[in-house]
């Protein structure tokens, strides 16, 4: 018997809940990604290969992905933003972590992206949610704030001067 394949750790340190589809290009995952019909393993396998190309255009796919009905999916799609620390993605997940109607999963998943991705120029709207009565939201953008601050402290610390 054949030894069974297992989730290899990806680039980002993470063992992802799909892998990543080795063919393709950022159209063709992000038509797969926004496409409701298909199985939602699937969808998640275009995540991470947008995730992976690390393009702006691929970043932007993936917030296309905000549309999806699936809170999961949504909530991955910012997980995955926060990996790529990739400032074209601050506009998108300021909107989610804004949205009351939102997912609160996805929305302290936005949050703790916006950390990850560490321009400090959102910390206006992470001191705002901060105060959200939703506890995974506002514990989230408190995390986030200790880590922008962290960040800033050993840029800080390390500067040539």
């Amino acid at each position: 018997m054949e030894p069974q394949p297992i989730p290899q750790v990806s680039q980002y340190g993470s063992v992802d809940p799909a892998p990543p589809e080795p063919l393709g290009n950022v159209d063709a995952w992000r038509t797969t990604l926004l496409d409701e019909t298909i199985p939602l393993f699937h969808r998640m396998r275009a995540v991470f290969s947008l995730r992976n190309h690390r393009s702006d255009e691929a970043c932007l796919a993936l917030c296309d992905g905000f549309d999806a009905k699936s809170a999961l999916l949504r909530h991955e799609i910012a997980y995955v933003l926060g990996q790529m620390q990739n400032n074209v993605a601050l506009p998108t997940l300021t909107e989610r972590l804004e949205d009351n109607d939102e997912h609160v999963m996805v929305r302290h998943e936005a949050a703790e992206a916006m950390g990850a991705i560490g321009d400090v120029s959102v910390v206006p709207t992470l001191r705002k949610h901060a105060l959200d009565p939703q506890p995974e939201v506002s514990e989230s953008c408190e995390v986030a704030l200790d880590l922008l601050k962290w960040v800033a402290s050993a840029e800080f610390e390390n500067a040539d001067w």
